[in-house]
Order: structure tokens, then C-alpha cells, then sequence
């Protein structure tokens, strides 16, 4: 995700709610940029794959001013923080509204997790990490603790939260039950994301082009394994872990069960920002000027890709994707079959 200077947000888009009445980003009056040109990114060349974001009919458009950007799935919500207002939204897949925004630490970043019927909100700004009950939408607790890198994610597993916090190579292990660090393990140092999935938590570090994997049970390190070139956001579905590689666009397939690099998949997306997600039997990863790119994980190759304005982070649930367009501050829902 690329949030970083450079990117001031457009207008607010006029888009209506109901299903099958959004507005294309890129639509409308153009939001404003500053900073350097940015080099565009190839995609793919394979024949049939390209696609342009306008040729999607969104389900339902969701107005959030600001900066949309990173989001966590429940089980009857989508939540979405929003950098500059110190927010985290609710969303309802049920009305296609927005039902809430709690005010949490200044600057959200480095991602969100659901666990423990809250979620969770790491702060730039603060330093901490927030504590959002599912029930009340109110921020109940707040963790010690801060994000080591804005660009980073926060995990849940089955009985704690995990973050890196500390750039010198601190995975930090929180008790939901104290909202406090209970343990500290040791991984690469100026590591960035993290992802739980099989039984373990997955550890990226972009400077050293590593994964690193640690047993979410004893809190020891089980692998450290060589992916692609500056890896930094990851997702876990398929019995694979999936790093979208910041250096050369590519995406790293690594078997969890082995811990071994099983493929490599051109994606042409490189550059920074981004963000991966797995859901519907597919992987999907967004950058701007390429929002999506479908994977297909029977082939490990992209199978459709979408050229355009738009994207920032995505996840797949509800039988919908979900896309965060950060600059056109809104969040799109749509369906994964698209033609």
C-alpha cells in the first residue's frame, strides 16, 4: 500500500450505495497528485488477461473521505482504517453502508486484524495498538506497543496478536486476555508483515528477500526462507504462503506444510505499496495503476488483470471482493466472477 508523501487525496466521488449504481474510479473529476512521475508498471503480456477497471460494475461504492486503505474481514463486516482521520469504518455487507467510524490512534497503519471479538489497529502516530469491541464499536484497550514499519501487518492466531515492533528484528506476542506483550521472538532485522496461517506465523523481511516462519504455539523460529526480491505483504490460503515481491512484481509461492519456494509467478507489478489477499480459490494482489491481478493457484499464473485507477488494499469474503481506492477515497465491493 502506498501511503507515503506524494498522494493527496482527490475529491470525494458522488457514487451511490445500492447495488450496480457505483462510479469507476477514474471517473468524475480526477483527484489531485504531487511528487515525482511514476513509472508505469508492464503487467503481464500473456493474450486475454488484460482488462481495464472500467469494464467493472461495482455491487455497491462506499464514500469513506480520506484515505481507505488497510482492512480486516468479520463475520457480518468489513473494517477499513483511514489514515488522516484517525478512523477505522464499518462497513455492513448487508445495507452496502457505512454504519461506523471509531476514532482510534492518530495515523492507523502497518494493517488490521480481527480476533477475540475485537479488532485490532496498530497507530503511527501513537505508537500503540488500539482494541475495538465488534459489539460496542468503541475502542476498549489500548496495547503498549507500535508498529516497528508503516508498511507492515498485525496478525491474529488462535489465542494471541502478533506484531513486529521493533525494527532491530522484534516480533512482538500479545495476550488478548492482558492486552500486553506476553512473549518476544527474534527474527530478521527491519522485518515488516506478518500472516498467521498453518499453525504458524509468517514473517517477511524486504531488505533481505525473506520469509521467516515461527511456531505460533512455542514461539521459536522453524525456517527462514529466501523469496523474491524485497518481499513485504503476504497472505496465506491454498496450504501456501504468498509474498508479493516489491522488487521485481513477482509473487513467491512458498509450501507451507515444507517451507519450501515452490513457484515464482511474474505478476508485473513492481514498485512499492501493494497488498495480497486470498479468497474464492484465488489469489489477488493490487497496486495503483494495476489494481487487480487474479492468480489462478491450479497454474500459478495471473489469469485476468485490471489496468486503471483504483486499488490500494483488498480482501476476498462475503462472496465479494473488496477494494480499498485510497486516492479515489472509496471502497468498492464486487463480485470475483468477473469476465
Amino acid at each position: 500500500m502506498n501511503r507515503g508523501a506524494g498522494i493527496v487525496a482527490g475529491m470525494l466521488m458522488a457514487v451511490a450505495l445500492a447495488a450496480g449504481q457505483g462510479t469507476p474510479p477514474g471517473s468524475g473529476e480526477a483527484p489531485k497528485k504531487t511528487g515525482n512521475r511514476r513509472t508505469p508498471k508492464p503487467g503481464v503480456a500473456t493474450p486475454g488477461v488484460r482488462r481495464e477497471m472500467s469494464a467493472i460494475t461495482p455491487e455497491a461504492v462506499f464514500p469513506i473521505e480520506g484515505t481507505p486503505d488497510w482492512q480486516v474481514l468479520t463475520e457480518d463486516a468489513l473494517w477499513v482504517a483511514n489514515g488522516p482521520k484517525n478512523t477505522v469504518h464499518r462497513l455492513d455487507p448487508k445495507t452496502n453502508t457505512v454504519v461506523a467510524a471509531v476514532a482510534v490512534g492518530r495515523r492507523p497503519c502497518s494493517g488490521l486484524t480481527a480476533g477475540f471479538g475485537s479488532i485490532w489497529s496498530p497507530s503511527c502516530g501513537d505508537k500503540n495498538v488500539a482494541r475495538i469491541d465488534v459489539k460496542t464499536n468503541q475502542v476498549v484497550a489500548t496495547v503498549a506497543v507500535g508498529p516497528a514499519q508503516s508498511e507492515g501487518g498485525i496478525a491474529a492466531s488462535p489465542d494471541a496478536i502478533w506484531l513486529v515492533t521493533d525494527p532491530k528484528g522484534v516480533l512482538s506476542r500479545i495476550d488478548p486476555a492482558t492486552n500486553a506483550v506476553a512473549a518476544e521472538v527474534a527474527v530478521p532485522a527491519n522485518s515488516a508483515a506478518c500472516v498467521y496461517g498453518e499453525g504458524s506465523i509468517w514473517v517477511t523481511t524486504p531488505e533481505k528477500n525473506l520469509l521467516t516462519r515461527v511456531d505460533a504455539r512455542t514461539n521459536q523460529v522453524t525456517a527462514t526462507i529466501e523469496v523474491g526480491p524485497q518481499p513485504r505483504f503476504l497472505t496465506v490460503g491454498g496450504g501456501s504462503v504468498w509474498t508479493l515481491n516489491q522488487g521485481d512484481g513477482t509473487v513467491s509461492r512458498v509450501e507451507a506444510a515444507s517451507g519450501k519456494l515452490i513457484a515464482t509467478i511474474a505478476v508485473g507489478v513492481p514498485g512499492s505499496g501493494g497488498e495480497i489477499a486470498f479468497g474464492e480459490g484465488h489469489v489477488w494482489a493490487t497496486v495503483f495503476q494495476i489494481p487487480l491481478s487474479e492468480i489462478d493457484p491450479e497454474t500459478n499464473q495471473v489469469v485476468k488483470q485490471w489496468f486503471g485507477a483504483g486499488g490500494d488494499s483488498v480482501r476476498v469474503g462475503h462472496g465479494s471482493v473488496w477494494l480499498s481506492n485510497l486516492r479515489e477515497q472509496n471502497v468498492w465491493r464486487f463480485s470475483p466472477k468477473q469476465p
